[in-house]
């Protein structure tokens, strides 16, 4: 459910008069983005969700924090980032598991299962690319590729200047595809790089 701006400003002051109905409609709509950019950056189910009943519930508690300087979807990721950020300072694990899919892919005696392995590995590679990049790179990319989020906005979110977000969305792209790079290499997919 995707609300415009100005519809999700107007449930944004019913809330502040208690609205139940405004919330679960605001809740509806930002509840998956929020999930989203939590699960990009936390990499665990659990922890994304409880980044969704937290920012969403401060969209409850204080309403009337929001300015208008920002969009309201700004706003409430702003907020996520904050919860996200205070969930890396509070563990900071990083365990690598098979997920159910690749473990059903392993076990299955499809005739494509080579190709949906090849297809699982890609995906992996780059969650592990992904992995190694800084937190703000992290968020960086998210805001800009998942929540198509221009330069301005994601600078609200992140709190700094727009070409600090330039900077940064170029930094992490350069080191993805090195990453990619040296892993296809260490996979013997790719030729090695002339000096």
């Amino acid at each position: 459910m995707e609300l415009d701006n100005s519809t999700a400003i107007a449930l944004l002051g019913r809330v502040a008069k208690q609205d139940q109905a405004a919330y679960s409609t605001l809740h509806r709509a930002m509840a998956p983005r929020v999930y989203a950019f939590a699960m990009a950056q936390l990499k665990n189910a659990e922890q994304a969700e409880e980044i969704v009943v937290d920012a969403l519930h401060e969209v409850w508690r204080f309403p009337g924090r929001f300015n208008g300087s920002s969009k309201f979807s700004t706003w409430v990721l702003g907020i996520a980032r904050y919860k996200i950020l205070n969930a890396f300072r509070a563990s900071r694990d990083s365990e690598v598991e098979l997920d159910a899919e690749m473990e059903n892919v392993l076990v299955s005696d499809n005739e494509a299962a080579f190709e949906e392995i090849a297809q699982q590995q890609r995906q992996a590679g780059v969650r592990h690319c992904m992995g190694k990049l800084s937190g703000e790179h992290q968020a960086c990319l998210h805001l800009a590729f998942y929540e198509t989020m221009s330069v301005q906005e994601i600078a609200s979110v992140q709190q700094c200047p727009e070409n600090t977000v330039k900077t940064r969305l170029f930094h992490a792209r350069q080191k993805i595809k090195n990453c990619l790079r040296l892993l296809l290499q260490t996979e013997g997919h790719a030729e090695p790089q002339n000096a």
